[in-house]
């Protein structure tokens, strides 16, 4: 098996999960790592043998076959331009800008240059998920209806990062609506958002939401329900139901173990995971492996392009704007 030689440009908390993940990875290897803060770099070498390097050395080292991505949004759409010039393949973090032209643009130059450009939507590499899909697309329920989308994170982030994030729906939902397109695999022509800032004032002072639903409608028809909160106090939740016409398949949330007890109290069993790390632990794995193989080219493997990236970013605009005007957004005017 080919060895692929991987950089990381950023250190912070997506990243050092993303290195910790390389380490685990058969057949890859960390070799550079950049963040601006050197100390969080030099943290991450000692944990990956990875050296520190800035951005131009990283590309231009022949050696270095595939770059992460995991720096601030606002360096994203600049890196890839930078990694696709220097023949490297991408592993880019979501979004890939928050204003969507400037991501288009980084997306059609990497595509002029034939680069292999892959987005950080780590949800579709989820096992349950991943097996969910495959009852969708194998007829498993038949035509495909409904679609309700649930995700809440135990509490919300740092207001510092809310305040720089893009809003909810392109930092948080965008997940979702990527998942509804994985999913359904037609396109979604409409979006009806509502949101609340109900967990947090502060959130509202930076001109954000932490409690939100949208309706999507797809060209067929099909209806997909995505609910979001910030706030979630039994821990990360995440889960996802279609139901067609022939019946109904579900995802819910992994629990810690698979114990249960009864007793005359009733029915209890261990928590589901508090940590988004923890919970989608394989699917970074997954996710990171499928970039390998990628990059060695030796067999077709299904994975989150440059363009699905985009498409997420168009619907989440879509919620926005729908959001504003209190109104159902024509995605195709957006």
């Amino acid at each position: 098996m080919t060895r692929i030689s991987l950089a990381l440009l950023g250190a912070g908390r997506i990243g050092r999960t993303h290195a910790a993940t390389i380490v685990a990875v058969e057949g890859a290897q960390l070799s550079a790592v950049h963040d601006p803060v050197r100390e969080n770099a030099a943290d991450v070498a000692r944990l990956t043998g990875a050296r520190v390097a800035d951005v131009h050395d990283i590309m231009n080292d022949p050696q270095i076959d595939g770059v992460i991505i995991a720096t601030p949004t606002d360096h994203h759409a600049g890196q890839i331009e930078q990694a696709a010039s220097s023949g490297k393949a991408i592993f880019c973090e979501k979004p890939i800008d928050l204003d969507r032209c400037r991501a288009e643009t980084a997306v059609a130059r990497a595509e002029d240059l034939g680069a292999v450009l892959m987005v950080g939507f780590n949800r579709r590499f989820d096992p349950s998920f991943q097996r969910l899909r495959e009852v969708v697309a194998n007829d498993g329920i038949g035509t495909a209806e409904t679609v309700i989308v649930t995700s809440r994170d135990p509490c919300p982030p740092p207001i510092e990062y809310v305040r720089r994030s893009g809003g909810l729906f392109r930092d948080m939902m965008i997940h979702d609506f990527d998942m509804v397109r994985f999913l359904l695999s037609e396109p979604v022509v409409s979006v009806f958002a509502h949101g609340a800032s109900l967990v947090d004032p502060a959130i509202a002072k930076v001109n954000d939401i932490d409690t939100a639903t949208a309706t999507l409608t797809t060209a067929s028809g099909a209806l997909a329900v995505i609910t979001n909160s910030r706030r979630a106090t039994y821990g990360y939740d995440q889960r996802i139901e279609v139901h067609g016409s022939k019946g109904m398949v579900h995802a819910g949330n992994p629990a810690k173990t698979s114990v249960s007890i009864a007793s005359s109290g009733g029915l209890t069993s261990d928590a589901i995971s508090d940590f988004f790390m923890d919970r989608y632990a394989d699917a970074y794995r997954i996710e990171l492996q499928t970039f390998c193989t990628l990059i060695r080219g030796d067999e077709e493997v299904d994975y989150p392009a440059g363009r699905d990236g985009v498409e997420a970013l168009r619907l989440a605009d879509a919620a926005v704007l729908s959001l504003a005007s209190r109104s159902v957004v024509d995605v195709t005017s957006v």
